[in-house]
């Protein structure tokens, strides 16, 4: 793998040592070479067209013309920004100011204005206009096609080229794949010390997130480096710049949203909060960021300015140096003007002093030529391809031409090259350079395709090399297993491990679901003391613990929402009363209930609320109410599902694409307590039929799941006389004909002579063995009818809905195994002894119900 070298400095020195002027591209080849002088000169030696023209002295003319634009007009800083940009874009392609005006669909009266203005100003582009090179000077030129044609105007009519590639090749060095890009960065930090930090630049793209990770890493070790933050980058700088936004994000802003800003302000906020709005939580912490934002659009930016630098210690003279030059230091930080100031710091380069010493950090899309001894390219993914100008003056293949010969050159930069990069990102592959396509001869679609060594994980910045380290930590075994921790760990392994080490925010939907959960235990408690004012009472409550998560505007809405539920619980418990509890043994309280405490009242019943920790099933839990010794419920505020989704959701064997094994944990528990009895689950969704609460039309029937257990298998439970009369009874038309004409005998003889397979799919079913005995002996019953075969059909129909709806004895005792093998498996990975996989027992997780997305690295990483 192999392309045209890039003629090395010294080479190429020597070949225009005897010019009196050496134009160059880049400015950093010029230096190169103005270094590499054994000779006396005078005046410039090797020098870049406008550095030539501007005396030496270069300066961001797109940002001088914006600023002369904004004195001297008062047109829109977004429109006159787009005009100078095409009107300097153009003027550079084709060598005058005035041929953007050749263009009629670029050219308004802002365009007109600021052809007018520009015209005025000793920009750099004014000065390579008026500027031509003295004809007898001995001209060298380096790159030629490289020049655009503003930058050719000033060459004169004789001169010499010459070719930044020679005829060799240069066999460009393996990539280093790593799994992360904080490995990269650990591996460029390991190998620069501040003694070789002037012999290293780092070539990354500055919109990436190498470029903070590795500030923040040389700065951390005391590396001086240069060439990476600007003016808008200085940490005081962004956060001013973050808070001016913030105070304009309206009172729907949550902590979340800014907790980057609060850090940098030294507040310190539990991340339960994050989801919260910053105005409704009351935290003393946040006083100071509220006041700031209260009425911001009454106080001018200086005012602003002076409050942030009392908070931070500090003076921001450089900023505030802007605010004047901008004119808009006395103007009041609307929004729209806090939109103009970072418009216009997003957009322009705002200069800044910085000491040149140290590791240099060049911008993929900027460098053409670095010169260091070692160069480090992170990154070189689809990024660092330019994005062409799409516009008509642009010669399109001419640009892509220049381009990748500033990223030939880019390559082989300095003495030694090393190319750092990753596979992969978030599970997908990454895509290098598009620029590589036409570089390299050969098919790929990502690094580990080209020449590559992988370097596995490191563990910390030692300088010990890739290895693990090992550790003395233990572990303590986990002995029971909730529904949800179980659940979570079948979806993927690795999010059950990163949510045990990971805090969460408290989310809008949990806090409404513990208050009425709260609520439930206090009516099944206490349903004489609860009437239409405690309701009352309760909704207010409700809204005022949610409200840090609700937009003011959807109060009312939410209030109707809780009102309906809250009935919804009252309707339900005054036609469904629970037992009296006299056949379960007392228990401890678990937890608080917020509506005891609040109207005095106790809940100790020792059926609501009841927790569990079964050692020898190896579960544990929280049952929200026993109703009776064989009935069980659990509130839910979310969507409703039917009984067949809640069996399929716990399935084993493969697990379902969304496994919840609730009801069939609780079940499994609660058989041990009540063996050989028929026991059911019931789903109470409480909020399932908000819209007929508000039209006055519920039937409570929609609000319940109920899955039931039969503590038989399956097949004795399908032979039954019981489920055979239910056949006969409730059965479709044709079943019920067709079974009402035999006796139970013939119907339990099938049984005999053929098992059903273990199927919910009732095509199987009825095309199995089985299926053919039941249709066969039906026949010899009744006759050869198609209402037969019709009736048999339905009957299997009806078996495998039973199958998919229900328990049986052999879900239940295959169940438990099975938590015990999660659980064996669960400890050795804590152990250390194999790690965390991303993917669960069906595969690949399904990342809806996955917490911790961002934590996830796949394969086995």
């Amino acid at each position: 793998m192999s392309f045209p070298r890039a003629k090395p400095v010294d080479d190429l020195y020597d070949e225009v040592a005897g010019y009196d002027l050496v134009v160059v591209p880049d400015a950093p080849l010029a230096s190169a070479l103005n270094r590499r002088i054994d000779r006396p000169h005078l005046g410039s030696f090797a020098i870049t067209p406008r550095r030539l023209a501007a005396g030496r002295r270069e300066e961001a003319e797109d940002r001088i013309a914006f600023l002369e634009l904004v004195e001297r007009t008062d047109l829109d800083w977004k429109r006159g920004a787009y005009a100078i940009g095409n009107i300097l874009q153009c003027w550079e392609h084709h060598g005058r100011l005035e041929a953007i005006l050749d263009y009629d669909a670029y050219v308004d009266d802002a365009t007109r204005q600021a052809v007018e203005h520009i015209a005025d100003l000793e920009t750099t582009s004014w000065r390579l206009t008026e500027y031509r090179i003295d004809d007898q000077q001995d001209v060298a030129v380096v790159g030629d096609e490289q020049l655009t044609q503003l930058e050719r105007s000033i060459l004169p009519d004789d001169y010499d080229t010459y070719d930044t590639f020679d005829d060799r090749e240069f066999d460009h060095p393996p990539f280093h794949i790593f799994d992360s890009s904080t490995a990269i960065v650990d591996t460029v930090v390991d190998a620069v010390t501040e003694e070789n930090a002037d012999d290293v630049a780092v070539v990354l793209d500055q919109g990436s997130e190498f470029s903070p990770l590795i500030e923040s890493a040389f700065e951390a070790d005391d590396i001086p480096f240069y060439g990476g933050p600007g003016f808008v980058d200085h940490p005081d700088h962004r956060t001013f710049v973050q808070l001016l936004r913030a105070a304009h994000g309206g009172t729907d802003t949550r902590v979340g949203e800014i907790r980057p800003l609060l850090s940098r302000l030294g507040v310190s906020i539990d991340v339960e909060h994050d989801e919260k709005r910053l105005y409704e939580l009351d935290d003393s912490e946040l006083d100071w960021v509220v006041d700031f934002c209260d009425r911001i659009e009454n106080r001018t930016f200086a005012e602003v300015l002076d409050r942030f630098e009392d908070r931070v210690d500090r003076r921001l003279d450089t900023f505030r140096d802007e605010l004047e030059t901008l004119g808009i230091a006395d103007t009041h930080a609307t929004e729209r003007a806090v939109d103009q100031l970072v418009f216009y710091l997003q957009s322009y380069e705002v200069p800044v002093d910085r000491e040149n010493e140290g590791v240099l950090l060049a911008d993929a899309k900027s460098a053409a030529y670095v010169d260091r001894p070692v160069v480090f390219y992170l990154g070189l993914d689809e990024d660092w391809t330019h994005s062409a100008p799409r516009r008509p003056w642009v010669d399109q293949d001419a640009q892509y031409t220049r381009n990748i010969q500033q990223f030939r050159l880019l390559l082989q930069s300095g003495g030694t090259q090393y190319y750092l990069v990753q596979d992969a990102k978030g599970g997908s592959p990454v895509t290098p350079c598009l620029y590589f396509e036409e570089l390299l001869d050969e098919e790929f679609e990502r690094f580990s395709d080209l020449e590559s060594e992988t370097h596995t994980r490191r563990v910390g910045r030692s300088g010990g090399g890739f290895e693990k380290e090992s550790s003395d930590a233990t572990t303590t075994e986990v002995s029971t297993i909730s529904q949800s921790s179980l659940s979570t760990y079948v979806n993927s392994p690795r999010d059950h491990f990163f949510g045990r080490l990971v805090d969460g925010p408290d989310k809008d939907y949990f806090k409404e679901g513990n208050l009425f959960h709260d609520f439930a235990e206090f009516y099944v408690t206490h349903p004489e003391f609860v009437d239409d004012n405690v309701i009352d009472d309760v909704v207010e409550y409700v809204l005022n613990e949610t409200r840090p998560f609700v937009r003011s505007v959807d109060e009312a809405t939410r209030r109707t929402k809780y009102r309906a539920g809250l009935e919804t619980i009252v309707a339900f418990f005054e036609e469904n009363r629970p037992v009296d509890g006299e056949f379960l043994t007392t228990t401890s309280d678990w937890g608080t209930n917020v509506f005891a405490e609040r109207f005095d009242k106790s809940v100790a019943s020792p059926i609501t609320e009841r927790w569990f920790e079964n050692d020898d099933l190896r579960l544990k839990g929280k049952i929200d109410l026993i109703h009776s010794p064989s009935r069980l419920v659990d509130h839910k505020s979310g969507r409703r599902k039917s009984a067949g989704q809640v069996v399929k959701s716990s399935a084993l064997d493969p697990p379902s694409d969304s496994p919840n094994f609730q009801a069939l944990l609780y079940l499994t528990h609660w058989r041990s307590q009540y063996p050989d009895q028929e026991l059911e689950f019931t789903f109470f969704h409480f909020l399932e039929t908000l819209d007929d609460v508000v039209a006055g039309e519920v039937d409570l029937d929609d609000t319940l799941t109920t899955v039931s257990y039969y503590p038989m298998p399956f097949d004795e439970y399908a032979r039954s006389e019981s489920f055979f009369d239910e056949l006969v009874e409730d059965g479709s038309n044709n079943c019920q004909k067709t079974l009402s004409q035999v006796a139970y005998e013939d119907y339990a003889a099938v049984f005999d002579e053929a098992a059903p397979p273990d199927t919910t799919d009732s095509d199987e079913l009825i095309d199995s063995v089985f299926g053919e005995t039941l249709t066969a002996r039906m026949k010899d019953c009744v006759g050869d009818y198609k209402y037969v075969e019709s009736g048999c059909k339905q009957a299997l129909r009806q078996l495998t809905r039973v199958r998919g709806q229900a328990f049986f004895e052999n879900d239940l005792d295959a169940f438990e195994p099975f938590v015990d093998e999660r659980l064996e498996e669960l400890n050795r990975r804590r152990a250390g002894e194999e790690r965390f996989p991303v993917e669960g027992l069906g595969g690949e997780p399904n990342y809806r119900y996955v917490d911790n997305r961002d934590l996830l690295l796949e394969g086995d990483r």
